[in-house]
């Protein structure tokens, strides 16, 4: 018996040649992580039958010699390091590709962002037996090939020769397909979002260079002045995964909104978000123009400006807030023990006693929410708001059934419905202070729609209820006039200016355009 262990032994672990080594570590990175790739070529090509053949056979073909090319000198020059790395590559690779064919989404730029900004609470939600299956099978498994497997690295000549050859196979296939660069440039994102590991390498420097540049310190706006000694509230309520579509208000045919479609005075406009995920659409929220710079944000610049600025938060992903009262969820709970933390009331908690012991004239509270953040829809509510039933517990789970998956979301709107409509009760009891009540959302949601789920595609990807966002504008009385000659559809620049002006806020950063009042 041990005779014939050690016989199986020496058979699987025996030593293969570099060449080997990468041969198969190619040719597997090829058939397990890059299928999507070659489905998405195959379905967006307009070359005839035999055309789409010859571009995926060449595709194909570069691919298997990029990727050898790598492997080897990545062996040949790190050695054991070089096998951890591909192990790693390996197990990223499955996760990779789990959730493009999961979720429907292209590893770019913002994904990988949205990675960075996720917190474990976030990521957790994800995890399922289907996930922890697929990544053994498919990211374990070959990562144990790549550290277990004897390899005979060879000499430096033999790796100059074989990485010769990769470059002249890359060569060749890319002039033979020369005429193929207009889809190419076509499908760039795609086609990158795609291609594993590549997606997440590149987009992952992109991302580390971009954050690199963002950290020099925001760009002062030009100094402003309060011009009047009203008391005046205005609070700005950052809604998340908030789709447009879903909303009574907007014509949805369930009443997802029972109160604020009775709430006196609410206005209700048309609004797109400038993206798809939550930093680029908080910051488009509060800065005062469209802008890849980092200017002073919203919060920043009245606080600066001599504003009581608070900002209260059961999200993350936030553009830099430099404000002295900044709280999460979880110090809010701390203070209001009496209040349930597990949902986004806790953000609402005490609101009243805190704008009326204000010793500022001029208050800006900023309540940066995460009820419709999926995959967990049905977790971000209270029993009582499941109006809707049966519900899908997560994202996975109702791509088996979308109505289930619809109704969780749908339920997380009438909890919105339900916080908006006792804020704006709130402020209307407050009969000392003129007091505004604004939501917008960072951006919309996918629920199923041509199989497309969440957020996150790049703006020119992005189906319209990614981008689609509710804005709703509630005033007291005789606070301001609303202008009534304004575009058809607001952009999500329209907050920085209307909030200068509902505080009195006199600034040569101030665009009368973007304003909705008088």
């Amino acid at each position: 018996m041990t005779a014939l262990s050690d016989k199986i032994k020496r058979a699987v672990l025996r030593p293969v040649s570099l060449f080997t080594f990468s041969c198969v570590v190619s040719i597997g990175t090829l058939l397990l992580y890059n299928i999507p790739f070659f489905r998405f070529v195959v379905d967006n090509s307009n070359e005839s039958a035999m055309g789409v053949a010859w571009l995926t056979v060449s595709l194909a073909v570069v691919m298997l010699a990029v990727n050898f090319m790598m492997t080897y000198l990545t062996v040949f020059c790190l050695r054991t390091v070089g096998r951890i790395v591909l192990a790693i590559l390996s197990i990223i690779n499955a996760t990779a590709v789990y959730f493009i064919l999961t979720y429907n989404v292209i590893i770019n730029a913002t994904t990988i962002e949205n990675v960075f900004n996720t917190r474990y609470s976030e990521a957790s939600a994800f995890f399922s037996w289907t996930l922890w299956l697929f990544i053994l099978g498919f990211g374990v498994v070959p990562a144990l090939y790549c550290l277990l497997q004897p390899v005979v690295t060879g000499k430096a000549k033999r790796a100059g020769a074989c990485c010769a050859a990769s470059l002249a196979v890359i060569l060749v296939a890319g002039l033979l397909n020369i005429g193929q660069t207009l889809f190419f440039s076509q499908h760039d994102t795609e086609l990158g979002g795609l291609l594993q590991p590549w997606s997440y390498i590149a987009n992952t420097y992109r991302v580390v260079s971009f954050s690199q540049d963002k950290q020099a310190e925001e760009i002062k706006l030009p100094d402003g002045r309060i011009t009047d000694e009203e008391k005046a509230v205005v609070v700005l309520v950052i809604g998340e995964s908030a789709r447009k579509a879903n909303f009574q208000l907007y014509g949805y045919r369930r009443d997802t909104n029972p109160r604020l479609s009775r709430q006196q005075g609410l206005r209700v406009y048309q609004a797109t978000s400038c993206a798809t995920y939550t930093t680029a659409g908080c910051k488009a929220i509060l800065e005062p123009t469209n802008s890849d710079d980092l200017y002073e944000l919203l919060p920043n610049y009245a606080f600066r400006t001599g504003v009581d600025v608070a900002w209260r938060t059961s999200n993350w992903g936030e553009p830099p807030i430099h404000i002295d009262e900044y709280l999460t969820d979880s110090e809010l709970a701390d203070q209001y023990p009496d209040a349930d933390s597990r949902y986004d009331g806790i953000l609402f908690a005490g609101l009243r006693q805190r704008i009326e012991s204000s010793s500022k004239n001029k208050v800006l509270i900023i309540l940066h929410t995460s009820t419709s953040h999926g995959p967990q829809y049905a977790a971000k509510y209270p029993k009582e708001f499941e109006v809707y039933k049966p519900v899908a517990m997560n994202v996975e789970e109702g791509e088996k059934n979308v109505g289930t998956l619809v109704n969780a979301y749908d339920n997380t709107i009438r909890y919105t419905d339900y916080l908006l409509d006792s804020l704006i009760s709130t402020l209307r009891a407050m009969s000392s202070w003129k007091s505004a009540m604004i939501f917008i959302s960072d951006h919309g949601e996918s629920l199923g729609e041509n199989k497309m789920f969440m957020h996150g595609l790049p703006m020119s990807l992005a189906p319209k209820e990614q981008y689609e966002i509710p804005l709703l504008v509630w005033t007291s009385e005789n606070f301001r006039t609303y202008k009534s000659n304004l575009p058809a559809v607001l952009e999500q620049h329209y907050i920085f200016h209307s909030v200068l002006n509902l505080l009195s806020i006199q600034s040569p950063a101030y665009n009368e355009n973007l304003d909705i009042f008088q």
